[in-house]
């Protein structure tokens, strides 16, 4: 069974989806300075699945070149929404070969990537994923609103699917 962990990350993946249906290139490509653009926001998001779930996790790399693009620290940019979307996609179905794995026991290990292991154990990088893709949310909604576009979410989206359920 899936630990509750990663129920809750699909859940936010599905949010960062849900908040970004209908967005254009051209808008996913504006920056709103000081904020990064939301095409950004995708790859920036899959570049930390790929750090801690594909790289270190499984010790491979499916998108080469990511961290240069969107990661943290790096100049700002606007790569084409399209481009981020194939990466998220491809970055996240190979993150959940490794998710799928992890037990309670695990979530209190380490793991490494280029030779240097992560200071916090598996179970907190998986906080720190989560988190980190509702804060892009909550700025992603906040540029969309800026840019006018209506109809937007309200509120988080139905929960039937990561409803609370004790860790086994």
């Amino acid at each position: 069974m899936q630990h509750p962990l990663v129920t809750q990350l699909h859940f936010a993946r599905l949010e960062l989806v849900r908040c970004l249906q209908g967005v254009s290139d051209s808008d996913a490509r504006r920056r709103l300075e000081p904020m990064n653009c939301i095409s950004w926001i995708v790859g920036h998001l899959a570049n930390q699945e790929h750090r801690y779930w594909v790289e270190a996790g499984q010790g491979r790399t499916v998108v080469p070149g990511l961290q240069e693009l969107v990661g943290y620290g790096r100049p700002a940019s606007a790569p084409p929404l399209d481009e981020m979307w194939s990466a998220w996609r491809a970055i996240t179905a190979a993150a959940d070969l490794y998710l799928e794995t992890l037990t309670p026991t695990l979530l209190q290990t380490y793991i490494s990537r280029a030779d240097r292991q992560y200071g916090e154990t598996v179970g907190t990088l998986l906080q720190r994923n989560l988190y980190h893709y509702w804060f892009h949310i909550g700025e992603a909604h906040a540029i969309r609103q800026m840019l006018g576009h209506p109809n937007l979410p309200e509120f988080v989206g139905d929960m039937s699917e990561a409803a609370y359920r004790p860790e086994d």
